[in-house]
């Protein structure tokens, strides 16, 4: 019997986001940071949970840059924090989405970090 792979990865993604989603909740004052990543971008969105509203959201299409897709995810990461701050939002807490704490993510979190979002 052939297995189908992709499922299975998509199965157990899923199966993480719903680990780490229980855990977190984003507030008005604190809002959750998620980060959805594809195999050439990253969105990035900071949402109320208690209202179910995106307060900010930023992909890294609209990025006119040319650079390695990690540091595109860092300057994607800064650029959300420079708009947060300008919304008065100072502190977040990270969603990672269910993907390991490396690469991408990683990057995100470092330039949202040096942007002036405390996490």
């Amino acid at each position: 019997m052939k297995k189908n792979y992709q499922q299975i990865k998509q199965a157990s993604l899923a199966r993480r986001q719903k680990r780490v989603r229980a855990k977190i909740f984003g507030t008005a004052d604190r809002p959750r940071l998620s980060v959805s990543k594809s195999l050439k971008s990253v969105f990035l969105q900071l949402i109320d949970d208690q209202t179910g509203r995106t307060l900010i959201s930023l992909h890294s299409k609209t990025l006119a840059q040319k650079a390695t897709k990690t540091a595109i995810a860092f300057t994607a990461g800064e650029n959300l924090a420079q708009k947060a701050l300008a919304k008065g939002i100072t502190t977040c807490v990270f969603d990672r989405g269910g993907r390991q704490y490396h690469g991408r993510i990683k990057a995100v979190a470092d330039g949202a970090r040096q942007g002036g979002l405390k996490f």
